[in-house]
C-alpha cells in the first residue's frame, strides 16, 4: 500500500501505483478529489509528453502545483494515463 500525505492529511492511498523515475503515480480514483485544485501550469517531458498540474488545498493551506498528471501521455508512458504523482513536500510512503 502506498500513501501520499501532506499537511497532516492522507490525500491518496493505493495498492496499484505505477512507479516511473522514482515517482509513485496514484490512480486518480485513489486521490481525495476534494484536495485537488486544477491549475494552468504545464511542463513537457520528451518521452512522457505534456504534464498538467493540480495545487493541493488541505485545511485552507495551498501547495501550488504539487501534483501532476499526463492527460494524454506518449505511448512510452501509457501506463500512467489516469494517474497522479506528487512532489513539493508531499510525503510518499510505500
Amino acid at each position: 500500500m502506498a500513501t501520499a500525505e501532506w499537511n497532516g492529511k492522507i490525500i491518496a492511498s493505493s495498492d496499484d501505483t505505477v512507479v516511473v523515475e522514482g515517482n509513485h503515480y496514484f490512480p486518480l480514483e485513489s486521490v481525495d478529489a476534494a484536495v485537488l485544485k486544477p491549475t494552468d501550469h504545464t511542463s513537457f517531458c520528451p518521452w512522457k509528453g505534456t504534464a498538467n498540474y493540480y495545487s493541493l488545498v488541505v485545511d485552507g493551506t495551498e501547495n501550488t502545483n504539487a501534483a501532476w498528471y499526463y492527460a494524454e501521455p506518449k505511448d512510452a508512458a501509457k501506463e500512467i494515463k489516469g494517474h497522479v504523482a506528487f512532489w513539493k513536500g508531499v510525503e510518499i510512503t510505500a
